[in-house]
């Protein structure tokens, strides 16, 4: 089958012939790759292609290190969760579904050079989702652990139509571990001094539209169930997405207050959001350190028996209360 290589696909490759640096000759690469026609008669060339752009990442990837580079996500929003899988697993797909925003998305590996953040709405709050590069011992960017060691929630995720799904999760799972994290079912105590981190997972299966999707999914809940949450979605088709929204707050083990001044409505806008098994005095701190030290009781609508119930400094917290604070 003749390949009818396209205009485009030629001034990529002129691109490339001139280029001068590792930069320029990724760009015309991927320009190549976008272009070629995709059918049987192109695939050794899309294969090639793929080959080429790998090579070229890892060229970089290796100059970064040589220059010291590292790279930071500054925190933000009600929490910080890192999109993390092998080479091709929708992470980057997902991200931008759950986020409403425009990633770039290949089929190629090693697409995603750079952590990509983006706010996931949920609700009346936002949660940051960070997507990484590919973590996988074919090549993982070097500053990407440190990024992994400081979030809140790791969202492991894989291709459910992968034959080698299995192989790709394993593979991610233990550059993980290896680089001195812990990945547990449940969100750990904070513990600044620990030599090994633990870090809550949650295991998203992409993809789940696709033919091998379901039977691979049984596999792979029969052999991880019992050491993540697992969620099964589609990122283009729309299935699961809001539900995943709902699990990823929840596996933050985070909740929401609601203030109220005496003789004043609640203040629904802008929620405080603090750790499930806060108390009330946890939350005094939170908005100020004089409530804190003065704080005699409060008063809260949500949970209590009855609106307005007067609760003590060790009250626990629920989502969604309205605390009025009175010192």
């Amino acid at each position: 089958m003749p390949a009818n290589l396209s205009p485009d696909y030629f001034r990529a490759e002129e691109e490339y012939k001139k280029a001068h640096t590792p930069h320029e000759r990724l760009k015309a690469l991927k320009g190549m790759f976008a272009a070629i026609p995709k059918h049987k008669g192109t695939e050794k060339m899309q294969a090639d292609l793929k080959r080429r752009i790998s090579q070229v990442n890892e060229e970089l990837q290796k100059s970064s290190k040589k220059k010291g580079f590292g790279i930071t996500v500054d925190r933000a929003g009600a929490g910080q969760v890192c999109v993390a899988g092998p080479p091709n697993s929708g992470k980057s797909q997902l991200t931008a579904t759950l986020s409403d925003t425009e990633l770039e998305v290949a089929d190629y590996p090693f697409t995603t050079r750079t952590p990509h953040p983006a706010m996931m709405k949920y609700e009346d709050i936002q949660i940051q989702l960070v997507d990484l590069p590919p973590v996988c011992s074919q090549h993982m960017e070097h500053w990407v652990p440190n990024i992994l060691r400081t979030c809140d929630l790791i969202l492991l995720v894989i291709d459910l139509a992968d034959p080698a799904v299995l192989d790709g999760l394993e593979d991610t799972v233990r550059m993980i571990e290896d680089n001195k994290m812990a990945l547990v079912p449940h969100m750990p105590p904070v513990d600044s001094w620990a030599s090994i981190v633990e870090k809550r997972g949650w295991l998203v299966g992409t993809k789940t539209d696709l033919p091998g999707a379901t039977s691979n999914w049984d596999v792979i809940k029969e052999i991880y169930a019992s050491r993540f949450g697992m969620s099964a979605v589609s990122s283009t088709a729309g299935d699961n997405i809001e539900r995943l929204r709902y699990e990823i707050y929840q596996a933050l083990d985070i909740l929401r207050v609601y203030t109220k001044k005496p003789g004043q409505p609640a203040d629904l806008q802008q929620p405080f959001v603090i750790r499930q098994g806060s108390t009330l005095l946890d939350f005094a701190r939170m908005v100020h350190k004089d409530f804190a030290e003065s704080l005699k009781f409060a008063r809260v609508w949500g949970h209590t028996k009855y609106d307005g119930m007067k609760v003590n400094r060790d009250y626990l917290l629920q989502d969604k209360d309205v605390v009025e604070l009175h010192a």
